[in-house]
């Protein structure tokens, strides 16, 4: 949070720009960080209780970040709108403070021992109020299916998603692992007794398939499987990988809800990112796909894009106002260790902390104007100016799919190279995951293993 990209090393010998001590003392339930060799101790207390280990875990590993943050802070002054918090889903911890200790104990242990701001407290605060509906609809034997398709026509210069381009004979040797994926997981989920709540195809970019296979990738979920549930939601993402044809299969299959995701509307920023794709192909895209009917259609956005300033971001939200999408995720750049980007720094300029936060209060402004309100949230490490992901959605237009999965209140069984499932135990706090591997060759040979550790994961 503080040092950005810089390497963060154990030493001994002191031998770096910067030396920090942070300890944990069992005996009296105390955090303490120090700047070596002789800095003064900073030391934060912590409570648990003794019956649980799990909880105990959780409030030393907090009390040391708070040790650390405040430590940090005195060293290099720096705005952090979440404060000392550093995990995925602050609206998930809120939620869960909120449901032990009351709301305004959570509230008070935000703002005053997490050192969150005030504007993103009431924000995580307005999230939760929104989602409590769509978390208390989740019956014992309610489940997500994902199904993933890692496959992008193009890699973009921030990505680390583990994505092959879309070479035809790759998506062909792909599809029948992907098929026996989805043929184990609806026997599990008819043997265990499950109910399918929403399905979700992801990627990479879904509609990289061609109409044919994406046609015959649904007919083999619903002979299988036999419902989407509550919803279905297609990432369709990339404006030049659709086409009238594939969006027909997609309505004809009775799927509502599709993202077309532009990034931004500058042709330039799109070419120095890798996209091959046109802010006129998005326009074009997006007043097809409403042509046809899909009753919720999501736009992505990132603000702090190389080479972008606040009047790209300006630029883009009027368009997109225009437009006037049923749903709008506003992400925060995030500098991913193992992307082009990050190897590659010095030829992209980005714009400034202060001019990103900035840029994504614009995007709230801009939603709100066109009638959507914050849904759901998330945060990356090595994010500009450790902001957040926001999604916004207008009145019903909401994604079960991204509440369940973000706030790990549903199952998700996934099918796919690289797909992650997750079971939730309910009333546990308890999360258990299996990752298929990335690589395609090694998850078709391990999809039986992989059938075997889920049913041992979801059947009694």
């Amino acid at each position: 949070m503080f040092l950005g990209l810089v390497p963060i090393t154990d030493t001994e010998d002191g031998n770096t720009e910067l030396s920090v001590s942070v300890t944990l003392s069992r005996e009296d339930g105390t955090a303490t960080a120090r700047l070596l060799p002789d800095g003064e101790p900073i030391t934060v207390a912590y409570t648990f209780d003794a019956a649980d280990p799990l909880d105990r875990k959780r409030q030393e590993k907090r009390a040391l970040k708070r040790a650390a943050f405040a430590l940090m802070q005195q060293i290099r002054p720096t705005e952090m709108p979440w404060g000392s918090l550093t995990g995925i889903r602050p609206t998930k911890l809120l939620r869960e403070l909120c449901e032990r200790v009351g709301d305004e104990e959570a509230v008070r242990q935000f703002s005053e021992v997490f050192s969150v701001r005030i504007d993103k407290l009431r924000l995580a605060a307005t999230i939760n109020a929104v989602q409590k509906p769509v978390i208390e609809s989740v019956r014992p034997n309610d489940l997500d299916v994902y199904i993933g398709i890692p496959y992008c026509k193009t890699r973009c210069l921030y990505c680390s998603f583990g994505a092959e381009l879309a070479k035809k004979n790759a998506v062909e040797e792909y599809l029948p692992f992907l098929y026996r994926d989805i043929e184990n997981g609806a026997r599990l989920v008819r043997d265990g007794g499950y109910s399918v709540r929403a399905l979700y195809i992801g990627g990479g970019t879904p509609t990289v398939l061609t109409a044919e296979q994406l046609d015959a990738l649904l007919d083999h979920y619903e002979s299988t499987y036999g419902t989407f549930g509550t919803e279905c939601t297609v990432e369709a993402g990339r404006p030049d990988t659709i086409t009238k044809e594939k969006l027909e299969v997609l309505r004809r299959h009775g799927v509502e809800r599709i993202s077309i995701n532009p990034q931004t509307m500058s042709d330039e920023t799109l070419k120095r990112i890798g996209r091959a794709h046109t802010a006129a192909q998005i326009r074009e895209s997006f007043a097809l796909a409403q042509s046809l009917g899909f009753s919720s259609i999501n736009m992505d956005l990132i603000a702090g894009l190389p080479g972008e300033g606040v009047a790209d971001m300006e630029r883009t939200l009027s368009e997109i106002k225009a437009m006037k999408p049923d749903n709008l995720t506003v992400h925060t750049l995030a500098i991913k260790r193992s992307s082009r980007l990050k190897d590659q720094l010095d030829k992209y300029p980005l714009p400034s902390r202060e001019d990103v936060e900035r840029m994504i209060d614009m995007g709230f402004s801009a939603a709100k104007e066109i009638g959507l309100w914050p849904y759901y949230m998330y945060r990356q490490k090595y994010q500009n100016g450790n902001l957040e992901n926001v999604g916004y959605a207008a009145n019903g237009k909401l994604c079960v799919y991204n509440i369940d999965m973000m706030e790990e209140t549903t199952s998700i069984l996934a099918h796919g190279a690289n797909a992650m499932t997750k079971r939730v135990f309910c009333g546990e706090n308890r999360v258990e995951r299996i990752p298929n591997p990335k690589d395609v060759p090694t998850y078709g040979a391990k999809l039986e293993l992989l059938d075997q550790q889920k049913r041992a994961l979801f059947l009694p």
